[in-house]
């Protein structure tokens, strides 16, 4: 077959399966093995074949892709095994309580201290279930403070997308797709992160001075759904969150010993009864809450083995290559405008596409860690503004606001953000 059809063949099912995934039709979790698949076998790769060493289907595609994101997988299980402990044992309760205490009732004083303690528990642990119980603590309480449930919503959602960019679980995701140690994947995280968080607390200063403020009655939750727990833990295990990012990132521990260690900390310093039945609980609900997101990952590695086979590589290079850019002002101009195509599960989207597109990059020339940090900011357009995540919809539900309206009030924050760091790692990587 012509290359050029099988590129634009490749093209279509890419473009297809994206559409019936914004539509809704399809689930990310299924659309990405089938365009493995699909992608394979328009490449020529056979499904089985008697030589071992040649490039199949069901070996390389299937069986090994499953695996090429171990290292992330185990990340986010334990990651999600670390959040759990502390709900259980009451700490990160205790935290939003204290937040909300030292804050008072002032509404810009609240949501910047919101911001500060979700980031820190999000960057222990994240997720649906974690988003959850964050957000039915501290949107009620921002929403009796005067703050618009819009407002308070994207405030839990910035907090989320700054937690996410500095997660053990997010450092493995490009661990594993461009092979990468975590030494440097975890020293550039702060350039990733630091814009974020600039451009967070300017869009809130900006909403709650001129869009945000709004008196409302809200169904508070009963004090015990509000502190998540009656658990009274010392002031000292309020610092367990912190122990595996502090570990991670300062001793260069890797993520699942620094996880456990936290784990050991978190249960010596909050003393709770039964701590055997709350890790062994804790490890099976935290598996049920990133069961989905493990399955993404067991997607996305088959979607990685196959289009960087010899034989489609080839095929997708010289489109690849005309995005490599040449200098530090290509590099700013392409991954900023393009940044918007990280939502919709787009190809700049490193829960799709974006790690299969981002890996090609690196193995045509393109300068890895580049190429690894314009992902990541990138990203931050997909964590905090895609109408498509779940976290988005469960806030705009239980705020009553339309997912839409969301997106509109964040993207251009964050796309904002996005340049800034562009600009910054241009100079510093170039």
């Amino acid at each position: 077959m012509n290359s050029t059809l099988q590129l634009i063949l490749i093209l279509v099912v890419f473009l297809g399966l994206v559409g019936l995934m914004v539509g809704r039709k399809i689930s990310t979790i299924l659309a990405l093995p089938i365009m493995a698949i699909a992608i394979a076998f328009i490449a020529g790769i056979p499904f089985m074949a008697q030589d071992p060493e040649k490039f199949t289907i069901a070996k390389n595609v299937l069986e090994a892709g499953s695996m090429r994101m171990s290292t992330a997988i185990a990340g986010l299980i334990f990651g999600s095994l670390f959040g759990k402990v502390l709900s259980k044992v009451g700490i990160t309760s205790t935290i939003i309580k204290k937040a909300a205490e030292l804050a008072g009732d002032k509404p810009l004083p609240i949501a910047l201290a919101f911001l500060a303690v979700s980031s820190v528990i999000f960057a222990a642990s994240n997720g649906l279930g974690m988003v959850i119980l964050v957000g039915t603590i501290i949107i009620p309480i921002m929403i009796s403070a005067g703050l618009s449930p819009l407002v308070s919503g994207i405030v839990l959602l910035l907090s989320n997308g700054i937690g996410v960019t500095f997660s053990v679980s997010t450092l493995a995701v490009y661990i594993d797709v461009l092979g990468l140690p975590l030494e440097t994947v975890t020293k550039y995280s702060w350039l990733c992160g630091i814009p974020l968080i600039i451009v967070a607390v300017f869009m809130i200063v900006y909403f709650v001075k001129y869009q945000g403020k709004i008196r409302k009655a809200w169904a508070m939750p009963t004090d015990a759904q509000a502190r998540g727990t009656e658990k009274k833990v010392r002031t000292i295990a309020l610092i367990s969150p912190i122990i595996p990012v502090v570990l991670v990132f300062a001793f260069k521990l890797q993520l699942v010993p620094a996880v456990i260690i936290g784990i050991l900390i978190a249960l010596i310093l909050s003393t709770p009864k039964n701590p055997l039945h709350i890790v062994s609980s804790a490890f099976v609900e935290g598996i049920q809450d990133v069961a989905g997101a493990a399955g993404l990952m067991i997607g996305i590695g088959m979607l990685l083995n196959s289009v960087m086979s010899p034989e489609v590589a080839a095929i997708l290079q010289p489109a690849i290559n005309l995005l490599i850019p040449s200098n530090p002002i290509m590099y700013i101009l392409v991954f900023g405008l393009l940044s918007p195509l990280a939502i919709y599960r787009g190809p700049l989207n490193v829960w799709g596409l974006g790690s299969g597109i981002i890996a090609l990059l690196a193995a045509g020339g393109m300068n890895p860690i580049a190429a690894m940090v314009a992902l990541r900011l990138d990203s931050n357009v997909q964590a905090v503004c895609d109408p498509t995540n779940s976290h988005n919809v469960w806030v705009a539900d239980f705020t009553k606001q339309d997912v839409n309206e969301i997106i509109k009030k964040t993207i251009p924050w964050i796309f904002l953000s996005t340049i800034v760091g562009l600009i910054v790692a241009a100079f510093m990587i170039y």
